[in-house]
């Protein structure tokens, strides 16, 4: 059978071919469209005698694409990708709910101080946040935007840098009241995870090795409230501080600082249709920063 060129087959037809194609199986497919695996068969048939190709080379045990079916997959994908995003940018209502996860000391330190302006120019909105404490963590959800510690490459998202990632020792007006003491005699007080820590410090400023902090905690904002109680020298993110010592229960104790190539990034998967809300919201998480 040959296909006149001006004549597409039903879009329905496309659609089960291309999830029978990506999940290699037409029972799984079925599944997925709520169909039964006997219309999924059916409509994959009349597809390939509309085509005049066959599209799928059938198995005692399965399917599997044939060289046409496989060389054809990738068109059919991008064709549906652009229906969704063009129906998504000109019909999508707006969104009334958007879900944001993210560790508890960038919620804390970052995004609550930014909910103002959020609400303000999105005030139809109900803003969800989801803590995060390890990586795998965000195999469990189904979040719009993720907010991950790395260089801002992942094959799989868009990314936009929240700020650019400083650090530098602060502490305590109130452990710092006796002027006789240099801040190297304190305690210092470290944070498990991916940011640089003292020993790092020491290294890029030349300075002997530290001594072993005497407190260590699995979030930034435990260190940072201990630092602020007068526990200890914090190597602190300037960023997420920035309230801190505006209100001046910290203060820096040097003008060097350590900047790190990776830091935080707001991101969103590559393959969601985009929606009004992404672009305000995005602008009140990561404003533009220099060089």
């Amino acid at each position: 059978m040959s296909l006149d060129r001006h004549q597409l087959p039903p879009l329905e037809w496309i659609r089960v071919f291309e999830v029978a194609a990506r999940l290699g199986s037409f029972t799984a497919a079925a599944n997925e469209l709520g169909l039964t695996q006997a219309a999924v068969s059916q409509r994959i048939r009349n597809l390939e005698l509309h085509l005049g190709a066959q599209l799928f080379t059938r198995q005692a045990r399965g399917v599997i694409l044939s060289t046409q079916g496989e060389s054809w997959l990738p068109h059919v994908q991008d064709a549906l990708a652009q229906l969704l995003h063009s129906a998504a940018n000109l019909f999508e209502q707006p969104r009334r709910k958007i879900t944001i996860a993210a560790s508890g000391s960038v919620i804390e330190l970052w995004i609550v101080p930014r909910l103002g302006e959020i609400a303000r120019r999105l005030p139809h909105v109900q803003l969800s946040l989801e803590t995060i404490q390890h990586m795998p963590d965000y195999q469990r959800l189904e979040a719009d935007f993720e907010v991950r510690f790395g260089t801002g490459n992942w094959p799989d998202r868009e990314a936009r840098q929240l700020f650019k990632e400083e650090l530098a020792p602060m502490a305590s007006p109130a452990l710092l009241c006796d002027p006789s003491r240099s801040w190297h005699d304190h305690p210092r007080i470290a944070t498990s995870g991916p940011r640089a820590g003292w020993r790092d410090w020491a290294s890029a400023m030349a300075e002997p090795a530290p001594s072993v902090p005497t407190l260590r905690f699995d979030t930034f904002v435990q260190s940072l409230r201990a630092a602020e109680s007068g526990a200890g020298v914090l190597l602190a993110s300037l960023p997420l501080c920035s309230d801190a010592i505006t209100a001046g229960s910290l203060r820096r104790l040097t003008e060097r600082t350590l900047r790190m190539e990776t830091g935080y990034w707001v991101t969103w998967p590559k393959d969601r249709p985009p929606f009004a809300e992404r672009a305000p919201l995005i602008q009140c998480l990561a404003p533009t920063i220099g060089p």
